[in-house]
């Protein structure tokens, strides 16, 4: 896999750079600012992107900008990112606008290795991969900004609708949840029924909808 790294910080940049080229990983470029990062994803475009949410000069929002501006221009492109903490509104933006290749994830969640490199890969795989502590954040928003209908969903039901905020696939939902797959599928279904969110095919496409209705 050929990523790019967009970190402020030189040592966790470092750090990610030798963790990547350990695990049989290219890294094209790692850089400190959005800038840099847009500047040479067009020279030479990567599968993944891996970009912190607050950069250079303002420390505010621009890796979220890059990273939106890459989803919007190069959709090929899997963007993971990375944040210091649970930022609902940032999320929900980036959530919101693609429908595949997309990951956000806390920084604390890069210590845990072996979740890291399942988040690259499955944002490289077209999939979605949500830190959990994201997805329950946006759950708990949601409930105070609309009571109905996510308070008509059972206690399963938003075990389900969390795992899959995650981007987990039902075969990894029911191993979590010790169920089978069918039952996850009924509960899938009944989730969208309930969320009035109707049929929708693909993987990436049904998380993206449902996190599209909790961050409305």
């Amino acid at each position: 896999m050929r990523v790019m790294l967009a970190e402020d910080s030189a040592l966790l940049r470092e750090g990610l750079v030798r963790l990547l080229a350990e695990e049989g990983h290219e890294v094209v470029a790692a850089v400190g600012d959005a800038e840099a990062l847009l500047a040479a994803v067009a020279d030479d475009p990567p599968d993944v992107v891996v970009v912190d949410v607050r950069m250079p000069p303002t420390h505010t929002d621009e890796g979220l900008r890059a990273a939106l501006e890459l989803r919007r221009t190069r959709p090929e492109i899997g963007v993971l990112v990375l944040s210091q903490y649970v930022e609902r509104r940032f999320a929900t933006e980036l959530l919101t606008s693609s429908a595949s290749g997309v990951g956000y994830l806390l920084k604390d969640r890069v210590a845990q290795v072996d979740e890291f490199l399942d988040a690259l890969d499955r944002v490289r795989a077209g999939g979605a991969a949500f830190d959990p502590e994201v997805v329950r954040r946006l759950l708990a928003g949601a409930d105070r900004e609309r009571a109905d209908p996510l308070a008509t969903l059972t206690p399963r039901e938003r075990d389900v609708l969390a795992a899959m905020a995650e981007g987990l696939t039902n075969a990894t939902i029911a191993e979590r949840l010790y169920v089978s797959q069918s039952a996850v599928e009924k509960h899938a279904n009944a989730i969208f029924g309930k969320l009035g969110l109707g049929e929708s095919s693909g993987y990436s496409r049904r998380v993206l909808a449902v996190l599209r209705h909790l961050g409305a």
